[in-house]
């Protein structure tokens, strides 16, 4: 055979067969890991990045969207979503009222107006408090029934009102007191944070509570809005041992498809620790058991430990994150639900924000929600190509509520998790759910962390671009949120 010949085989057979094997070598060791195949990501909330500190509208209200928006309410009516919030804002003292925001899509929000201009004299009277607290909406009877708080500062000099409304926005009457507290009334709760709850059998009742006695459920009349017993502080769902601590910001709700009542409420405190903790029961007064069955009134000395915590203080990568993630607003639409929450800026503290976040539930019927901000996205079908790559992980740590911040993870092909223990790996069930088996010997029980997880497209706000998310829980009831890398 001729040397040209020669030549030129050699070259065919390196184009046929060297060129494509070296490729599919590369694909293997370097799989592609920005694999959207089959996903819709959401598009981006806004234009540009949002600013979580920005004194530009400090006095400029039409755009205030989410800033200043503190122990929100969340209610959905006539194709809009309103949020009802604290009196709050940075720079000054807040204008009394109770602030109303509303929004299309639970994405863009505007500023609505107030309910009131000032406090009552009534209020005023009991508490000398000037603004009010928490705020609660819900409709009953073709009508609006708003409740509110005012306080004085660190007592139980407190005051639950009642405001109705023919129309979502207003104009509201007052109507006047629906449960009081003070030092030596024989009781022990403090009357603020109140929310209502309609029952399965249409009866409506006010969980309420916070500092000092605990969270308190009691019976609602349906046609006055008011406590059936006006002097009973009702029956006790959540206590911690040391109240100083902080339990507050209670909300209720019902989930047909396990036939529990879920209650949410808030440990630590609202500049910084604040955290979102669940528990449930078969009955609306309780007991509300978490993940690990223990009792939401807890007064031993492991009280810190008690509900699951779904909701804390973060920050993924190198971003400054956000404090003083709780007080929590529940909200159901059609077969979706969400969480509501006031978030603190890690930049600026005192800057509070609105977020949004979807909430998933568990194969075992517990609710966990998203590690990002709500977008738009909805529960998606993923197949195992979509979750290799780097991952950033948070362990919502239940033992401690200062700032989690993120780790790396590296989901690997065939089942591998990249760690220097080996022996981790994971697998993808059914339509969206990973499960996870960190080798941790000595410390895991049994060896191995046996995370299962919810899978689902978002929004990633620190980096702003369209990414993977996902939300679950371990064998010990902890939650873990994740959110995949996107390389450019």
């Amino acid at each position: 055979m001729k040397t040209k010949t020669k030549v030129m085989l050699m070259g065919l057979l390196f184009a046929v067969i060297i060129i494509p094997a070296s490729i599919f070598s590369v694909r293997y060791y370097y799989p592609n890991t920005n694999d959207f195949t089959g996903i819709k990501v959401p598009s981006a909330p806004t234009k540009t990045p949002v600013k979580n500190v920005n004194t530009d509208i400090l006095f400029d209200e039409k755009k205030w969207t989410t800033n200043f928006t503190h122990d929100g309410a969340i209610i959905k009516e006539d194709r809009w979503y309103y949020v009802f919030s604290t009196d709050y804002m940075v720079g000054a003292p807040p204008t009394p009222g109770i602030q109303i925001r509303k929004s299309r899509d639970l994405i863009h929000w505007e500023f609505v107006g107030r309910v009131f201009d000032q406090v009552s004299q009534e209020a005023w009277d009991w508490t000398h408090g000037t603004t009010f607290w928490a705020p609660n909406v819900i409709q009953m009877n073709g009508k609006y029934y708003l409740y509110y708080s005012v306080s004085e500062v660190g007592k139980r000099n407190s005051y639950i009102g009642l405001a109705t409304s023919e129309k979502i926005e207003g104009p509201w009457k007052d109507e006047g007191a629906v449960f009081k507290s003070k030092e030596g009334d024989g009781n022990t709760v403090n009357a603020i944070d109140p929310d209502i709850t309609i029952d399965k059998s249409d009866q409506p009742w006010m969980v309420y509570g916070s500092y000092f006695g605990g969270i308190f459920i009691t019976k609602i009349d349906k046609n006055t809005g008011k406590l059936v017993d006006p002097n009973d502080q009702g029956t006790l769902l959540a206590q911690r041992k040391d109240m100083n601590a902080g339990i507050e910001g209670p909300e209720i709700i019902y989930y047909k498809k396990t036939g529990y009542f879920y209650l949410t409420v808030s440990y630590g405190w609202l500049e910084d620790t604040y955290n979102v903790r669940v528990a449930r029961s078969k009955y609306i007064t309780g007991p509300f058991l978490d993940y690990n069955h223990k009792d939401m009134i807890d007064l031993s000395d492991d009280s810190f430990n008690t509900g699951n915590k779904i909701v804390a203080s973060y920050s993924f990568g190198k971003d400054p994150g956000w404090l003083g993630t709780g007080h929590n607003g529940l909200l159901q639409d059609g077969d979706n639900y969400y969480l509501i929450h006031n978030a603190r800026t890690g930049e600026d503290k005192y800057w509070s924000h609105l977020h949004v976040r979807k909430v998933l539930w568990t194969d075992d019927g517990w609710p966990v929600v998203s590690p990002e901000r709500y977008a738009g996205e909805k529960e998606q079908k993923v197949m195992e190509s979509n979750l290799i790559g780097e991952w950033q992980q948070i362990v919502l740590n239940r033992f401690d509520d200062a700032m989690e911040s993120s780790t790396k993870l590296q989901l690997l092909p065939y089942g591998e998790i990249k760690t220097a223990k080996g022996k981790s790996r994971w697998k993808l069930n059914g339509r969206n759910t990973l499960q996870m088996s960190i080798y941790d010997p000595g410390v895991a029980p049994k060896d191995y962390w046996n995370f299962t997880v919810k899978v689902i497209p978002s929004w990633d706000w620190e980096n702003w671009k369209g990414t993977l998310v996902f939300t679950g829980m371990n064998q010990e009831g902890t939650v873990i949120w994740g959110e995949k890398i996107i390389n450019k």
